[in-house]
């Protein structure tokens, strides 16, 4: 099998009216003055010379008509609030699209596999978001996967219908809370005989920037506050986590000051907070350890892998249940902020689970 893996990465190119190009490497350049304050360092970790980096950063002040970092005498050079804004907005953007992007690359090795070595096993996994289930792929050595990016709805769905193999779901540790979950679904849970395999638990919560000058640390505190805030799209599992909570809390949706926009990750939900534009998210707090961002936990949920039984005897899924055993993924399961091993690999159902006999 060809085991060689295409990536797919957005880029953007900045064209003015008379047709003058950007070339990506301004972000990457940006970037390292914000985290070191040196040009010619930034330079060179942008792979250019330091004339290129100088005359990049002259025709953006031209153009945009504001200059993009501030030179300091003798004490480097800084990004000016228009730079800033760019290189946020650039973090949003590839927050926003990198699962969707992830996906189409899973497609693309998926069709290009078939092409070379002709029809060959290929586990399709549907799942919601997370940092977890993004590793998978990278032990594709042991076992070829087509991650596909969906959310919990969508999953279930493609799994009933046989358009993948297993499908993501996840609901908070507590019983009670986890039976409110399921009754959401229960459209699509009642009357197929599904195996749950266990994966990983995970934290999600409220997340702020740190030099916030007004902290929450409950939902009643959120909504008495006005501060703005940025949410998951309404048809992922932790908008639906979110508003359960909020329920639970004697709250209802319109005592939140929403941003009108809706984000589709975790990591877009961090990087909107991050960039200024909301002040308080929710989501996991590995998305929040990324932006360097506060977290406080608002509830602790299994994320489970699901199949139907009579596919769970089959090599593939022996061979990633063997995978998410082996302590080599452990391991990178201990380094994701808020991620913990939930008995990875054991096989159960939910009635099971939700007695703690899981």
């Amino acid at each position: 099998m060809h085991k060689k893996k295409l990536s797919i990465s957005p880029a953007w190119v900045f064209r003015t009216d008379d047709g003058e190009l950007f070339e990506p490497v301004l972000f990457r350049l940006l970037e390292s003055i914000r985290d070191t304050g040196k040009l010619t360092v930034s330079a060179e970790a942008a792979g250019i010379s330091y004339r290129h980096a100088w005359n990049l950063l002259k025709r953006g002040s031209d153009v945009f008509g504001l200059p993009l970092v501030v030179m300091h005498k003798g004490q480097g050079t800084t990004l000016s609030a228009l730079g800033e804004e760019l290189l946020w907005t650039d973090h949003r953007v590839k927050a926003r699209l990198g699962p969707q992007i992830d996906s189409m690359a899973s497609e693309l090795n998926d069709q290009v596999q078939q092409l070379l070595a002709g029809q060959h096993p290929v586990l399709r996994l549907h799942a919601s978001h997370g940092y977890a289930v993004a590793l998978l792929p990278e032990f594709s050595d042991q076992l070829e996967i087509n991650l596909q990016y969906r959310n919990s709805e969508e999953a279930l769905t493609a799994l009933n219908r046989g358009e993948c193999d297993i499908a993501s779901f996840h609901f908070p540790t507590c019983p009670e809370r986890a039976r409110d979950i399921m009754a959401h679904y229960h459209h699509q849970l009642a009357g197929n005989r599904y195996c749950l395999i266990r994966f990983v638990t995970r934290r999600e919560g409220l997340m702020m920037r740190k030099d916030a000058t007004v902290k929450v640390q409950s939902l009643a505190e959120l909504a008495s506050s006005g501060l703005r805030f940025i949410g998951r799209d309404r048809h992922s599992g932790t908008r639906i986590l979110f508003n359960l909570l909020m329920r639970n809390a004697g709250l209802t949706e319109d005592s939140i000051n929403w941003s009108p926009e809706q984000e589709f990750t975790h990591t877009a939900v961090a990087a909107f907070v991050a960039s200024g534009m909301a002040d308080v998210g929710f989501g996991v707090e590995a998305a929040a350890s990324q932006f360097n961002l506060d977290f406080v936990e608002m509830a602790c949920e299994h994320y489970l892998l699901l199949c139907h039984e009579e596919r769970l005897e089959q090599g593939d899924l022996s061979s990633l249940i063997e995978l998410i055993r082996s302590q080599a993924f452990v391991d990178r399961i201990h380094h994701l902020p808020g991620y913990e091993p939930d008995n990875p690999g054991t096989v159960t159902t939910f009635e099971q689970l939700l007695a703690g006999n899981g």
